[in-house]
C-alpha cells in the first residue's frame, strides 16, 4: 500500500503575501497623500508670508519715504528760520538806523523851523537898542511855589558849557537843584532844551514822578547833555506849554523855568507868541502856565557890547516872567 505524500505548509503564503502587500501599499499611498497635503499647506503658509513680507516691506518703503520727505521739509524750515532770523536781524539793524536818524533829525527839526520863521527877528536882533522898555510897575519879589508840576528848559548851548570840559556848568545844575529844594510839593518834573527836545528821551511828553532818584538822574542827563541847542528858549517854552497844557488836570498847577544867558531874538513877536499859547483861561482868569527864569551872568559879565545878547535876554525874561506869573532871578 502505497504512502500519501504529506503537503508542505508555510505560514507564508501567497494570500498572506497579497494581503500584506496590499497593507503596505495603502499605508504608502496612505503616506503619500498626507504627504502631499502637507506641502500645499506649507506652500500655502509660504505664499501668506511671501505677501505678508511684501506688504510689510511696501509699508517700510512708505514709512521711509514719509521720513525722507520730512527730513527735507525740516531741513527747507530750518533753511527759511535762518532766513527769517538773518531778516529780521537786518531789519532791526535798519530799525535802529532809522530811530538814531529820528532822534537826530528831532534835534534839528525845532531850530530849523525857528531859523526860518524867525530869521528876520535873527538879524533885526542884532541892534545895540535893548527892544523892551523897562516895566514901572510893581513886580513880584520872589519864585511864587504854589506849582506842583514843574518843567525846566535849559539853555545847553556853548556859553552855559564849561569849556574845560565841555558839560554844563556845575552852576546850572546845583542851581537846577536848588529850585527844586524851595517847593513844599512836588509831584511831578519835566526837562527840556532850548530847542524843545526833551532831555530824557523816554520820558518824551510825559510826566516823571519826583523823587530823590528821579532829581539825581535828570541832574546827570542835565550835565552830559551832549546837543548843543541855540540860545533861543521860545521854542522850548511853546513846545512845554503845547505839549502839557491840553492834558493839564484842575488840580496840576504847571510851572515853567527858563535857565539860560542869552537870547538873540526881538521880543515883541516872542511876547505875542507866548501870550496866544499860554492865554487867560477866561473861567478862572488865570493864565494856566506860570513861567519862571533864571539867568546866568556868563555872557552878561564876557559879552562882546555890540550885541548885548545877555541883557536882552534879562530884559525879555523879566517881562515875560511879569505877565505869565513868575519871577525872574539873576544868579550871582
Amino acid at each position: 500500500m502505497s504512502k500519501k505524500k504529506k503537503r508542505d505548509l508555510s505560514v507564508f503564503s501567497l494570500s498572506f503575501l497579497d494581503v500584506i502587500s496590499c497593507g503596505f501599499g495603502a499605508v504608502i499611498l496612505l503616506f503619500v497623500i498626507s504627504m502631499g497635503s502637507e506641502r500645499l499647506v506649507i506652500f500655502d503658509i509660504r505664499d501668506a508670508l511671501e505677501k505678508l513680507f511684501q506688504e510689510r516691506m511696501a509699508e517700510l518703503m512708505d514709512v521711509r519715504t514719509k521720513k525722507q520727505d520730512l527730513k527735507q521739509i525740516l531741513s527747507q524750515n530750518e533753511l527759511v528760520e535762518k532766513e527769517l532770523d538773518d531778516k529780521i536781524a537786518s531789519m532791526q539793524t535798519d530799525l535802529d538806523e532809522l530811530i538814531n536818524r529820528i532822534k537826530e533829525a528831532d534835534f534839528g527839526k525845532e531850530k530849523l523851523l525857528v531859523d526860518v520863521d524867525n530869521l528876520e527877528e535873527e538879524v533885526d536882533a542884532r541892534e545895540r537898542i535893548v527892544d523892551i522898555p523897562q516895566n514901572e510897575s510893581d513886580l513880584p519879589i520872589g519864585v511864587p511855589v504854589l506849582s506842583n508840576h514843574l518843567i525846566f528848559i535849559m539853555d545847553t548851548s556853548g556859553s552855559m558849557r564849561d569849556p574845560s570840559t565841555g558839560q554844563i556848568w556845575k552852576s546850572v545844575t546845583e542851581k537846577f537843584k536848588e529850585t527844586l529844594e524851595i517847593y513844599p510839593i512836588v509831584k511831578a518834573v519835566q526837562a527840556m532844551d532850548a530847542d524843545g527836545n526833551f532831555i530824557l528821551r523816554s520820558s518824551r511828553g510825559q510826566w516823571i514822578p519826583d523823587s530823590r532818584v528821579t532829581r539825581d538822574g535828570i541832574v546827570r542827563a542835565i550835565r552830559n547833555y551832549e546837543h548843543h541847542s541855540q540860545s533861543n528858549p521860545v521854542p522850548g517854552i511853546l513846545r512845554a506849554i503845547r505839549s502839557f497844557r491840553e492834558t493839564k488836570s484842575p488840580e496840576d498847577k504847571i510851572g515853567i523855568y527858563i535857565f539860560g544867558d542869552e537870547f538873540t531874538q526881538t521880543a515883541e513877536k516872542v511876547l505875542n507868541r507866548i501870550d496866544t499859547a499860554n492865554s487867560i483861561d477866561e473861567e478862572t482868569g488865570e493864565r494856566p502856565i506860570t513861567i519862571n527864569a533864571i539867568g546866568f551872568p556868563h555872557v552878561i559879565k564876557f559879552e562882546r557890547h555890540f550885541t548885548r545878547t545877555g541883557l536882552k535876554f534879562a530884559n525879555l525874561m523879566r517881562e515875560l516872567t511879569y505877565q505869565h506869573g513868575g519871577a525872574f532871578i539873576g544868579t550871582h
